[in-house]
C-alpha cells in the first residue's frame, strides 16, 4: 500500500510520486505518515522530508525551509518557500550562512534584525543536519 506525495516550492515541483511512508519536520516534531493516516494540517519547521519510495531501500531526502503540510488518507502535499533535493545541498554554503547569521546575532542593531538572523541560523543548521543525515545513508 502506498501514499501519493507532492512537494512543491515557490520555484518548482520537487517531487510527485508514490511512497511507502513520508517523515516530515512538523512544527511540534517529526511526523511519520503512512497510507490511511488521519487528516492533518500543520506548519513545517526547517528540516528534512524523508520519503521511502516502494522501489528503493533508501529514503529520498528533500530539505524544506518551512511551510505547510496537508495530509489526507492517501495524499501528502508539502508546500515550502524553499525546497532542495538532498544531493543538491551545499555544505560550505550552509556553514557560511550559519557563520553570517551567528555574527549578525552578535551585532544585532534591532529586534527585527535579531529575529531575521535567528531564522537564518535555524535554516542553516537544518541544512547542515540534512547534509549529515544524507551522508549517513551512503
Amino acid at each position: 500500500m502506498t501514499i501519493h506525495v507532492d512537494i512543491v516550492s515557490a520555484e518548482s515541483s520537487l517531487f510527485s510520486g508514490t511512497a511507502e511512508y513520508v517523515i516530515v519536520p512538523a512544527e511540534m516534531g517529526e511526523i511519520g505518515v503512512h497510507p490511511r493516516h488521519t487528516q492533518l494540517l500543520s506548519r513545517l519547521k526547517p528540516g528534512s522530508v524523508r520519503i521511502k519510495k516502494p522501489d528503493s531501500n533508501e529514503e529520498e531526502l528533500i530539505y524544506v525551509s518551512g511551510g505547510m503540510v496537508e495530509v489526507q488518507p492517501f495524499v501528502v502535499t508539502i508546500l515550502s518557500d524553499t525546497a532542495i533535493r538532498g544531493q543538491d545541498l551545499d555544505e560550505e554554503q550552509a556553514l557560511e550562512a550559519k557563520r553570517r547569521a551567528e555574527e549578525a546575532m552578535k551585532l544585532r542593531t534591532s529586534e527585527m534584525d535579531y529575529a531575521k538572523a535567528e531564522a537564518e541560523l535555524a535554516d542553516a543548521v537544518a541544512q547542515i543536519a540534512a547534509i549529515r543525515r544524507l551522508r549517513k545513508q551512503h
